[in-house]
């Protein structure tokens, strides 16, 4: 497979404070990856940094052969970052329709295969976005970055805040998106079983560098050393 993104030796913070630490890592076409570690360590700086939101210092991140390191936010979600952020940000005074079609852009992803993707959108499709309970608004936000046809889907804490009979219905239909329709995918999540399910590859964060990286299920089935990497105890609802 093609690489897709790669980040090289990046140095990235917000004003003079420094957040990522000389990070490095790549993904190829098609693939998912686990961005995992204890709060505050640069998991959602990583996806600020790729989204253009951060101050880069050092190094370079590198999308399908460019330096895209000085590109503006909207050009690098035009060049195909479909991004899910942690606060989803739909528009409250769109309808569920409304909230999808206003940034549609060409490709395979349409209206229809999002409502077949999740069909408790198309039931709720003239609600408007305050009207939606948290897992739905949060459906919303990934059928809403799918309309813009990604080539890579960012999503930060998917699971937040959501009953479990949700957060299971998500994780269905994210697995599905790497899958079965092979996009490529960043999952930035506090379930570490969870998220090592969803995904092909995982790395482990620590100060804003990069301390474990590799195949997600190796690292699901070492329970040991996910343990040490977290510093917490892990089980099946962690």
């Amino acid at each position: 497979m093609a690489e897709l993104l790669a980040f090289d030796r990046v140095v990235a913070g917000y004003g003079n404070a420094v957040v990522l630490h000389e990070l490095g890592f790549a993904l190829e076409e098609g693939q998912s990856l686990a961005v995992l570690g204890r709060n505050g360590v640069g998991k959602t700086s990583l996806l600020e940094t790729l989204m253009g939101n951060t101050r880069v210092m050092r190094g370079a991140v590198r999308w399908a052969g460019q330096d895209i390191t000085r590109w503006p936010a909207h050009r690098r979600a035009a060049a195909g970052l479909g991004w899910v952020p942690q606060e989803r940000e739909v528009f409250p005074s769109l309808t569920v329709e409304e909230n999808l079609t206003v940034i549609a852009r060409k490709g395979p992803w349409t209206l229809q295969r999002v409502y077949e993707l999740f069909p408790r959108l198309r039931e709720r499709r003239g609600n408007y976005g305050n009207q939606l309970s948290g897992g739905e608004q949060q459906m919303l936000a990934i059928g809403r970055a799918l309309m813009t046809n990604p080539r890579l889907l960012l999503l930060d804490e998917p699971m937040e805040g959501l009953a479990p009979i949700v957060v299971e219905e998500l994780a269905v239909s994210i697995r599905r998106l790497c899958e079965q329709e092979g996009l490529a995918s960043i999952v930035v999540e506090q379930h570490p079983v969870l998220a090592l399910e969803m995904t092909h590859q995982a790395i482990v964060l620590e100060r804003g560098t990069v301390v474990h990286a590799g195949p997600s299920a190796d690292l699901a089935n070492d329970t040991a050393l996910l343990e040490g990497l977290l510093g917490v105890g892990i089980d099946e609802t962690a």
